[in-house]
């Protein structure tokens, strides 16, 4: 059995929240970025290395002298120190019904596909792409779309053959699909209309 990294219910230690954890991460990305140990900012500010340690650590509450002495050792704003605790975290509630209806290319009339929510860049480095969608007893078969990414199908009703690259999988409710969405995708044979599923798409930010 794989392990998995990610412990979908774990909760962040409190101190992840706190502005101290923030500005000591930026204190070590800057120094690091600079090639710097902490014994050579250590000798720019004047500051013990168990001092710096603490600091970037976030296990202490550095006075506005001490950071103003930081920041101009680092040759960067001190305001810098603080863009991580500032950092907006986004969420977008879509209530039932509401999602937005678009085209999606390759698309064919009765073919309904409504986007769940979005959020443009964040901190993850990842875009995702929620749609739910919808095929009627007057959708027609499309060519297969293929796209950069990966991509989760999960059958809500219906029931469809749902193609990806030389392989046809029938898929019911309850039934998922996770897959490589370089290669030629989509529903083949439409079995049991009307058809919902859930299909979301993860890419890199920077595609």
């Amino acid at each position: 059995m794989a392990t998995l990294k990610q412990d979908p219910h774990k909760v962040r230690e409190e101190r992840e929240k706190v502005l101290e954890v923030a500005i000591g991460r930026e204190v070590r990305a800057f120094r690091r970025q600079q090639g710097i140990t902490v014994a050579d900012l250590a000798t720019l500010t004047g500051l013990s290395i168990g001092m710096l340690s603490k600091i970037e650590n976030g296990n202490t509450s550095p006075s506005l002298t001490t950071l103003q002495t930081l920041a101009h050792a680092l040759s960067v704003p001190i305001t810098s120190f603080f863009r991580r605790f500032e950092e907006h975290r986004g969420a977008m509630h879509t209530k039932a019904g509401q999602g937005v209806e678009i085209e999606r290319e390759g698309t064919r009339a009765g073919h309904q596909y409504n986007l769940l929510g979005h959020i443009g860049a964040n901190a993850s480095g990842v875009m995702v792409e929620p749609y739910l969608i919808t095929l009627t007893t007057e959708s027609d078969v499309f060519p297969t779309f293929q796209h950069g990414g990966i991509e989760t199908i999960y059958m809500l009703e219906g029931e469809i053959d749902y193609r990806h690259s030389d392989s046809l999988y029938p898929l019911k409710p309850g039934d998922t699909l996770f897959f490589d969405a370089d290669a030629p995708h989509g529903p083949e044979i439409l079995r049991k209309l009307p058809a919902r599923y859930l299909s979301i798409i993860c890419y890199p930010q920077n595609t």
